[in-house]
């Protein structure tokens, strides 16, 4: 049986951090040197933004973890806990942090990529008026761009369409200019209103 059947099976489908019945997937707990299902754990989309810092913390969504943080899944206690951490504000979190016991195994795993030490932030891709940018977002130059390696220059109030977000960088999207796909600094765009 593969991995993700396993996972389905035990999750019964569901979120295994919020319950959630709606679009679960996959997730690696990193790090990890090889995917077990210790390791892996099923999340919904809800949780997944908010764990990858793809959309604001809701410390009411992470409630569920007064439930959830008392799982058998070594990977549920260790996200668990990372988001606890993260929420360490909230004194619903504070008090659920003193209550969770992680052995020093699980303790190193749960510490190993940094994650609890962040705060509530998120790392969104935003233009120069600090508005967020999708994939599929409209933005307008708001300076002139001479493109490296190339003859080409973006002028100031040059329209992009349909641009795509670099997931590794939130200061970089992509876009196409005369043709020709750019990268370009989020400092140097400006959402176009719809």
């Amino acid at each position: 049986m593969k991995l993700e059947d396993l996972l389905i099976k035990r999750s019964e489908n569901k979120c295994e951090l919020c319950k959630s019945e709606n679009g679960t997937t996959l997730y690696e707990v990193l790090p990890q040197d090889r995917s077990t299902e210790d390791n892996n754990i099923m999340i919904c989309d809800t949780c997944r933004a908010q764990i990858e810092k793809k959309a604001a913390l809701n410390s009411a969504h992470w409630n569920c973890l007064t439930e959830s943080m008392w799982s058998e899944v070594p990977g549920v206690q260790v996200v668990a806990w990372r988001m606890l951490n993260r929420l360490r504000n909230e004194s619903w979190a504070a008090d659920n942090i003193d209550m969770m016991y992680l052995d020093d195994e699980r303790l190193a795993w749960a510490k190993a990529t940094g994650d609890h030490d962040n705060d509530g932030s998120v790392d969104l891709h935003k233009d120069c008026n600090g508005q967020q940018l999708q994939t599929g977002d409209t933005v307008v130059l708001t300076k002139s761009l001479d493109v490296k390696g190339s003859t080409l220059n973006a002028k100031m109030g040059t329209v992009v369409k349909n641009i795509r977000l670099v997931p590794e960088n939130t200061e970089q999207i992509e876009g196409k200019i005369e043709g020709q796909v750019i990268v370009i600094l989020t400092k140097y765009v400006r959402k176009q209103s719809s």
